[in-house]
């Protein structure tokens, strides 16, 4: 079911056992902020892509939205002081980086502002500059292999890259310093296969059946039982960025909700890999009811095994870029022959490069466009989509879908 809105409508306030996951548009990559049944805050990646980036300022990309008045994380900023609980202390009881890329935790370049810890405000720092985190956690730095040593950031894929990875990644560990000695902001790596490291804060024992389960992390894969991992890389072998990311699954009740960055599933010829991240993630993560996109729907994600395994009522994409989504990304998560039953997809963009090429296939979305906020209610039994206008600083409701029941 869905409503059209008449008139300007605030989304009603979070309320103590809602679970609100709002995936929040600004143009420059991924940030998810979510408030958990008891109050406790999350964030999930804070995308800042170069304004300087001949990719950012070309027409392939999304503009900084609502307006260029203030960067995407003071945009990041805004939304999450709006959506905050009332009456709670301001801060991120959590955040967490899934990769070391500009569209998920930041990109350093000559036009940015020099913090009084030496570090340039981009992505999460930025973010953490403006609102105090209480645990940050990322993938680590020391495997498949060590980013602080000089010998690997000499390498020839980090050291051609003036604005790359390396140098803002330099500058993410003087955040992380000295955030640590101003705030206490603590720094961890994602434990793979636990589901205690991120927490209810303040009620813990009123929501039993809610938790975030760690699945993934620099390749290394919880088996589903236990405490128990294997991992695909061997220490010195570096894959790229995207297949280390930081994969997650979060339970409330019956309710289901997964995200895992940049993962893949496809191989360079356009055939499921059975030996990539999504392949191997697919049976532990499970049916879920609501799942981002991998790669915000690059042609390389979303293979048909990982389809087929973990089935979600609704998707979600996270977008920047005309590239999103690869068309026969599209056929896949649309397709009954994969799995049988509905499914709703939602996109925070969708560029015009994109709808000239696929062209009539992208009415099967539900939106376009704008912040897409999940709310799972009655400890986890039901679920609907608030579509929110990226467009104007009041964030008003453009349409609400639903109610979903969790499966």
């Amino acid at each position: 079911m869905v409503q059209l809105l008449q008139g300007q409508q605030q989304l009603p306030e979070w309320q103590p056992g809602y679970l609100d996951i709002h995936h929040i548009n600004t143009g420059r990559g991924d940030a998810a902020f979510m408030v958990f049944p008891d109050g406790t805050t999350f964030l999930v990646d804070a995308g800042d892509m170069s304004e300087t980036h001949p990719r950012t300022t070309s027409g392939r990309n999304a503009k900084l939205v609502p307006n260029r008045s203030k960067t995407a994380p003071e945009w990041i900023v805004d939304y999450i002081d709006q959506f905050l609980p009332k009456k709670q202390e301001r801060k991120l009881d959590y955040a967490l980086i899934t990769h070391y890329h500009d569209d998920h935790f930041g990109e350093i370049d000559s036009l940015r502002i020099i913090a009084p810890g030496g570090y340039q405000l981009t992505g999460i720092m930025e973010v953490g500059t403006l609102i105090p985190i209480k645990k940050m956690i990322d993938r680590g730095f020391d495997f498949p292999i060590d980013l602080k040593d000089k010998k690997v950031q000499s390498q020839e894929r980090f050291s051609k890259d003036a604005y790359g990875m390396i140098p803002t990644l330099k500058d993410y560990w003087k955040f992380i310093d000295h955030q640590s000695d101003k705030v206490g902001l603590k720094n961890e790596a994602l434990q793979v296969g636990s589901n205690h490291q991120i927490t209810l804060k303040h009620h813990p024992n009123d929501y039993p059946g809610f938790s975030v389960q760690n699945i993934a992390s620099n390749g290394n894969i919880w088996t589903g039982y236990d405490d128990s991992v294997y991992s695909l890389f061997k220490e010195g072998e570096y894959p790229g960025e995207n297949p280390l990311s930081n994969v997650i699954r979060i339970d409330y009740g019956k309710f289901n909700y997964y995200t895992g960055g940049d993962i893949s599933g496809i191989d360079g010829f356009g055939q499921t890999d059975m030996d990539a991240l999504e392949s191997h993630v697919a049976p532990v993560i499970g049916a879920v009811d609501v799942a981002t996109l991998n790669h915000h729907g690059n042609r390389d994600s979303q293979n048909p095994l990982y389809v087929r395994t973990i089935r979600p009522r609704v998707w979600i994409q996270q977008n920047w870029t005309a590239d999103h989504p690869g068309e026969e990304v599209l056929r896949r998560i649309t397709s009954k022959k994969l799995y049988p039953g509905d499914r709703d997809i939602f996109s925070t963009i969708m560029l015009q490069g994109t709808k000239d090429v696929i062209g009539g296939r992208l009415d099967q979305y539900k939106s376009q466009e704008g912040h897409i906020v999940v709310r799972v209610y009655n400890n986890g039994d039901s679920y609907d989509i608030y579509v929110l206008d990226d467009t104007s600083e009041k964030r008003e409701i453009v349409s609400k879908h639903g109610p979903y029941k969790a499966r």
